[in-house]
């Protein structure tokens, strides 16, 4: 199947959702024909890069998805990254490229219960898929973010728990969100797992479901969002090598 064309998109609105989230609203007339539904989805984002002079494409979630527009939250690191130092600079009425949207990465249905994880980054995704379970989910979340400010309200099922890490150096410290993670209790059988977060939290994390657990993938979903000191271009190369490995 083609990938659709990119199409222009126009910023509506900027809202500073916690200290280190921002969110920017996107819509216009060429969100026409946009699938329905796609929160949690993913899209591409065309923005210029100081550094090389050139437009590049960074990967983004869809936090909300309503008839005429979408929002896409920002986590905002110490050093930012050409996509979010265009957020933080756009105003409303400015354009946008998008591709997409990528297929949704969501939490396997039929599980006993559920088990989300990840950091700032993967708190759009984490959050969607969250909104998404039937009212009857058992299930913990287990959230890292930057301070506790940043702690959002969530809609969730009535036996849905969700457990916040306050860690404000991402990408270092990454104990704080595995040994939380350690810490759930699995005695209900066995989870559906999404988890999300920087690349060497995730190799933990990947080995702990798969190693000590004993995951297989119909119950794991885990990626890395990014890694500390690098780029898109080569976070996507070091991901690459790991799969490889």
């Amino acid at each position: 199947m083609a990938r659709p064309e990119p199409r222009t998109l126009h910023v509506t609105g900027k809202t500073q959702v916690t200290p280190n989230m921002l969110r920017v609203t996107l819509g216009g007339p060429g969100l026409a024909g946009f699938p329905d539904q796609q929160t949690s989805a993913y899209i591409k984002l065309r923005v210029p890069d100081a550094d090389s002079g050139r437009e590049v494409v960074r990967t983004y979630t869809v936090r909300n998805h309503r008839a005429d527009e979408i929002d896409v939250d920002f986590a905002l690191h110490e050093i930012c990254g050409p996509a979010t130092f265009w957020a933080m600079n756009t105003q409303i009425g400015d354009s946008i490229e998008i591709g997409g949207p990528g297929p949704r990465k969501l939490v396997h249905a039929e599980a006993d219960w559920f088990l989300l994880v990840g950091d700032m980054t993967a708190l759009p995704a984490i959050s969607g898929n969250i909104e998404m379970l039937p009212d009857t989910a058992i299930g913990t979340a287990v959230i890292e973010v930057m301070d506790e400010a940043d702690i959002q309200d969530i809609a969730r099922p009535r036996h849905f728990d969700i457990q916040w890490v306050v860690n404000p150096h991402p990408g270092q410290d990454s104990h704080l969100l595995v040994d939380r993670v350690r810490n759930v209790d699995w005695s209900a059988g066995t989870p559906s797992v999404w988890a999300a977060c920087e690349f060497s939290t995730m190799r933990q994390l990947r080995d702990y479901f798969r190693g000590e657990r004993g995951l297989e993938s119909g119950n794991l979903y885990i990626s890395s969002y990014w890694k500390r000191g690098s780029n898109e271009d080569n976070h996507k190369i070091a991901k690459r090598e790991d799969a490889m490995a």
